[in-house]
């Protein structure tokens, strides 16, 4: 695997100052895995999973990147924790969340990674950032563009723009 791969990924902030958490995040990850090709608008959302939480600030970004998808999710752990996330319970408020979910078309399935992300499909706060920066990323798997996906969501809650 060489040269420069598309990655994308969905971040997301519920709990201290939201936007600057995000800006933080795409600061490091710049740092830590490459160039920031593009970036969504912020968009506030209900929490998903667990209600009874503050609303979440979400975002995706396209990065290029040369690290292999590994690699890249493990950078991706160590900027939550650096962020100082401590991750202790499912679907829990958080300063930082970044879930990789696409690696350019790679399909992988590990205990370790799962590409692409297995949920992406189901989340409007997620396929609605995809849809703006990535409206025609074809999903391997599913074989449907990201604005098809989000026109097919069975996801009710409302994602609304808070900040272009």
């Amino acid at each position: 695997m060489q040269g420069q791969k598309q990655v994308l990924i969905g971040l997301g902030a519920n709990i201290g100052n939201k936007t600057q958490n995000l800006e933080r995040a795409l600061r490091l990850l710049e740092q830590q895995v490459g160039p920031v090709l593009a970036v969504s608008s912020i968009y506030e959302t209900a929490p998903w999973g667990k209600a009874e939480q503050p609303s979440f600030f979400n975002q995706a970004a396209m990065l290029s990147t040369q690290l292999d998808p590994f690699r890249t999710m493990e950078a991706l752990l160590d900027i939550e924790k650096v962020m100082g996330r401590k991750r202790r319970e499912k679907w829990k408020e958080r300063i930082i969340d970044l879930d990789l979910l696409f690696y350019d078309q790679y399909i992988i399935r590990t205990t370790l990674l799962t590409l692409p992300h297995p949920f992406l499909h189901l989340r409007n706060f997620v396929l609605v950032p995809l849809a703006e920066i990535a409206p025609d990323f074809w999903h391997p798997e599913l074989e449907k563009t990201i604005s098809e996906l989000l026109a097919e969501s069975p996801d009710k809650l409302e994602v609304k723009i808070f900040c272009v």
